[in-house]
C-alpha cells in the first residue's frame, strides 16, 4: 500500500474534506498526478490558516476514489486540480507532538526539511501510528481499489 503526506492549513482541509476532493500544491496537476486509487493521503497542517497560528497536527485522513483528476472553476478565475478522495469523517486531529517519537519520518534531524515539497511519501509503519492516533485503523489495514 502507498501512502502520501500532504502539506496543507487546516482550513483548506476542512473544505476539502467538505467537498471530498483532494487539492495539493496550490492546485497543481502534478502531486495529484502522483495519488492512485486506493491510496492513502494524510494531510499534516503546520498552521490553522495560511501564515496563521501555528496548528502542528495530522488534520485527515482518507483514500483517494478514483484515478480521475480535473480542474474546477473557482473563485476569481482560479482553476485548481482536484481529485475525489472518500475521507474518514469520524477520524480525529492528532498533534504532532503525540506520535512523533514513533514516526519514521521525523526521525532524521532536518524531517521538516522534507515536508516543503508538499507532499511526501509515507512508510506503512508512519501510516498505522497516525491512523490509529487519529481513531482510523481501518486506512492502515485495508486496501480498495487496486
Amino acid at each position: 500500500m502507498t501512502a502520501w503526506l500532504s502539506v496543507v492549513s487546516a482550513d483548506h482541509v476542512a473544505r476539502g474534506v467538505g467537498l471530498g476532493i483532494a487539492q495539493i500544491g496550490h492546485g497543481s496537476r502534478s502531486g495529484l498526478a502522483r495519488l492512485h486509487s486506493g491510496e492513502v493521503l494524510v494531510y499534516y497542517s503546520p498552521r490553522q490558516t495560511l501564515g496563521g497560528v501555528p496548528l502542528q497536527a495530522f488534520t485527515a485522513i482518507g483514500r483517494v476514489a478514483d484515478d480521475e483528476i480535473w480542474q474546477a472553476e473557482d473563485e476569481g478565475g482560479f482553476r485548481p486540480w482536484r481529485r475525489r478522495v472518500d475521507y474518514d469523517t469520524g477520524a480525529g486531529a492528532v498533534p504532532l507532538a503525540d506520535v512523533k517519537a514513533d514516526l519514521e519520518l521525523t526521525s532524521a534531524p532536518n524531517w521538516g526539511y522534507r515536508l516543503r515539497r508538499g507532499l511526501v511519501e509515507l512508510t506503512a509503519g508512519d501510516v498505522a501510528v497516525i491512523a490509529a492516533a487519529m481513531g482510523a485503523p481501518t486506512m492502515a489495514t485495508t486496501e480498495s481499489g487496486r
